[in-house]
Protein backbone atom coordinates (compact mmCIF):
# COMPACT_ATOMS: atom_id res chain seq x y z
CA UNK A 1 0.00 0.00 0.00
CA UNK A 2 1.50 3.30 -1.01
CA UNK A 3 2.39 5.63 1.51
CA UNK A 4 2.81 9.43 2.16
CA UNK A 5 5.15 11.01 3.74
CA UNK A 6 7.16 13.93 5.36
CA UNK A 7 9.33 14.92 2.37
CA UNK A 8 11.93 15.73 5.02
CA UNK A 9 11.66 12.07 5.49
CA UNK A 10 13.56 11.43 2.14
CA UNK A 11 17.41 11.66 1.51
CA UNK A 12 18.05 14.36 -0.49
CA UNK A 13 19.50 13.22 -3.25
CA UNK A 14 16.83 10.18 -3.75
CA UNK A 15 14.32 13.49 -4.49
CA UNK A 16 17.01 15.07 -6.79
CA UNK A 17 17.03 12.06 -8.78
CA UNK A 18 13.53 11.62 -8.89
CA UNK A 19 13.01 15.38 -10.19
CA UNK A 20 15.86 14.57 -13.09
CA UNK A 21 13.51 11.58 -14.01
CA UNK A 22 10.32 13.76 -13.95
CA UNK A 23 11.25 16.33 -15.53
CA UNK A 24 14.92 16.19 -16.83
CA UNK A 25 18.38 17.18 -15.87
CA UNK A 26 17.86 20.67 -17.58
CA UNK A 27 14.70 21.28 -15.14
CA UNK A 28 17.03 24.39 -13.11
CA UNK A 29 16.92 26.96 -16.22
CA UNK A 30 12.73 26.70 -15.92
CA UNK A 31 10.90 29.87 -14.84
CA UNK A 32 9.40 28.24 -11.92
CA UNK A 33 12.93 28.03 -10.12
CA UNK A 34 13.75 31.55 -10.73
CA UNK A 35 10.53 32.69 -9.19
CA UNK A 36 11.89 30.24 -6.13
CA UNK A 37 15.42 30.64 -6.47
CA UNK A 38 16.87 31.46 -3.09
CA UNK A 39 13.88 30.07 -1.10
CA UNK A 40 14.01 27.26 0.58
CA UNK A 41 10.68 24.62 0.72
CA UNK A 42 8.10 24.47 3.24
CA UNK A 43 8.89 21.02 5.22
CA UNK A 44 5.23 21.04 6.76
CA UNK A 45 3.44 21.61 3.22
CA UNK A 46 6.04 19.10 1.32
CA UNK A 47 5.24 15.17 1.08
CA UNK A 48 7.04 12.06 -0.87
CA UNK A 49 4.20 8.86 -1.93
CA UNK A 50 6.37 6.02 -1.23
CA UNK A 51 5.06 2.93 -2.66
CA UNK A 52 4.37 -0.66 -0.46
CA UNK A 53 8.09 -1.33 -1.01
CA UNK A 54 9.41 2.34 0.15
CA UNK A 55 10.28 2.81 -3.10
CA UNK A 56 9.97 7.01 -3.58
CA UNK A 57 7.50 7.28 -6.36
CA UNK A 58 6.76 11.02 -6.04
CA UNK A 59 6.75 14.38 -4.28
CA UNK A 60 5.54 17.86 -3.47
CA UNK A 61 7.21 20.98 -2.46
CA UNK A 62 5.13 24.48 -1.94
CA UNK A 63 7.61 27.44 -1.46
CA UNK A 64 6.92 30.65 -0.05
CA UNK A 65 6.96 33.57 -2.94
CA UNK A 66 5.72 36.74 -3.54
CA UNK A 67 4.12 38.96 -5.97
CA UNK A 68 5.93 42.48 -5.99
CA UNK A 69 3.36 44.81 -6.75
CA UNK A 70 4.27 48.13 -9.39
CA UNK A 71 4.22 50.34 -5.73
CA UNK A 72 7.14 47.49 -4.30
CA UNK A 73 4.92 45.54 -1.91
CA UNK A 74 5.59 42.37 -1.24
CA UNK A 75 2.13 39.44 -1.62
CA UNK A 76 3.16 36.38 -0.05
CA UNK A 77 1.51 33.61 -1.60
CA UNK A 78 2.34 29.81 -1.57
CA UNK A 79 4.22 28.38 -4.67
CA UNK A 80 2.90 24.70 -5.20
CA UNK A 81 5.80 23.00 -7.28
CA UNK A 82 7.34 21.23 -8.77
CA UNK A 83 4.61 18.02 -8.50
CA UNK A 84 7.07 14.86 -9.65
CA UNK A 85 6.14 11.38 -10.21
CA UNK A 86 8.41 8.72 -11.59
CA UNK A 87 7.32 8.59 -15.08
CA UNK A 88 6.26 4.65 -14.91
CA UNK A 89 3.90 5.92 -12.22
CA UNK A 90 2.02 8.57 -13.56
CA UNK A 91 -1.57 8.53 -14.22
CA UNK A 92 -1.85 6.31 -11.06
CA UNK A 93 -2.80 9.16 -8.81
CA UNK A 94 0.41 9.99 -6.72
CA UNK A 95 0.33 13.55 -7.87
CA UNK A 96 -3.57 13.83 -6.82
CA UNK A 97 -3.21 12.62 -3.37
CA UNK A 98 0.23 14.72 -2.47
CA UNK A 99 -1.55 17.61 -3.87
CA UNK A 100 -4.58 16.64 -1.88
CA UNK A 101 -1.78 16.47 1.54
CA UNK A 102 -0.20 19.61 0.75
CA UNK A 103 -3.43 21.83 0.13
CA UNK A 104 -4.79 19.91 3.28
CA UNK A 105 -1.83 20.64 5.68
CA UNK A 106 -2.68 24.84 4.79
CA UNK A 107 -4.02 25.93 7.97
CA UNK A 108 -6.96 27.33 6.65
CA UNK A 109 -7.18 30.43 9.59
CA UNK A 110 -3.72 31.48 8.15
CA UNK A 111 -3.80 30.57 4.34
CA UNK A 112 -2.03 32.36 1.83
CA UNK A 113 -3.01 32.05 -1.73
CA UNK A 114 -1.31 29.70 -4.13
CA UNK A 115 0.02 29.86 -7.44
CA UNK A 116 1.85 27.31 -9.55
CA UNK A 117 2.81 26.81 -13.54
CA UNK A 118 1.34 23.90 -14.71
CA UNK A 119 -1.93 22.58 -17.29
CA UNK A 120 -5.22 24.32 -16.43
CA UNK A 121 -7.23 20.98 -17.03
CA UNK A 122 -5.20 19.23 -14.44
CA UNK A 123 -5.26 21.81 -11.21
CA UNK A 124 -8.82 23.16 -12.12
CA UNK A 125 -10.25 20.50 -10.33
CA UNK A 126 -7.82 21.62 -6.73
CA UNK A 127 -9.47 24.66 -7.35
CA UNK A 128 -6.88 26.83 -9.20
CA UNK A 129 -8.23 29.28 -11.94
CA UNK A 130 -5.67 31.81 -14.65
CA UNK A 131 -4.32 34.42 -12.46
CA UNK A 132 -4.73 37.64 -12.99
CA UNK A 133 -3.40 38.76 -16.21
CA UNK A 134 -1.40 41.27 -14.87
CA UNK A 135 1.05 39.03 -13.50
CA UNK A 136 4.13 38.58 -14.48
CA UNK A 137 7.25 36.01 -14.65
CA UNK A 138 10.92 36.19 -14.93
CA UNK A 139 12.24 34.22 -18.01
CA UNK A 140 9.56 32.99 -20.67
CA UNK A 141 6.18 31.98 -19.22
CA UNK A 142 2.65 31.57 -21.06
CA UNK A 143 -0.31 33.25 -19.30
CA UNK A 144 -2.71 30.41 -19.63
CA UNK A 145 -0.22 27.91 -17.14
CA UNK A 146 0.59 30.76 -15.06
CA UNK A 147 -2.50 29.77 -12.32
CA UNK A 148 -4.13 30.67 -8.71
CA UNK A 149 -5.85 29.17 -5.90
CA UNK A 150 -7.78 31.62 -3.39
CA UNK A 151 -10.77 31.58 -1.60
CA UNK A 152 -11.24 35.15 -2.33
CA UNK A 153 -10.21 36.39 -5.31
CA UNK A 154 -10.39 39.95 -4.15
CA UNK A 155 -7.33 40.00 -2.44
CA UNK A 156 -5.44 39.33 -5.23
CA UNK A 157 -3.51 42.64 -6.53
CA UNK A 158 -3.81 42.96 -10.33
CA UNK A 159 -0.49 43.02 -11.10
CA UNK A 160 3.10 42.44 -10.50
CA UNK A 161 6.40 40.12 -10.78
CA UNK A 162 6.59 36.89 -9.18
CA UNK A 163 9.81 35.84 -7.20
CA UNK A 164 11.28 34.68 -4.27
CA UNK A 165 10.05 36.12 -0.92
CA UNK A 166 11.30 35.42 2.48
CA UNK A 167 10.70 36.58 6.02
CA UNK A 168 13.16 39.19 6.16
CA UNK A 169 11.47 41.35 3.53
CA UNK A 170 9.07 44.43 4.36
CA UNK A 171 6.02 42.42 5.96
CA UNK A 172 3.55 43.56 3.62
CA UNK A 173 0.42 43.44 6.02
CA UNK A 174 2.72 45.60 8.70
CA UNK A 175 0.96 48.94 6.82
Amino acid sequence: MPSIVPLSAVEPQLVEDLLDAAFGTDRHGRTAYTIRAAAEWLPALSFAALDDGEYLVATIQLWPVALTDPQGRAHPLLMVGPVAVMPAHQGEGYGKALIEASLGAIDPAAALPQVLIGDAPYYERFGFVEAPGGWRCPGPWDPARLLVRCDNRAVLPPGGMLGPWSTTQANPLAD
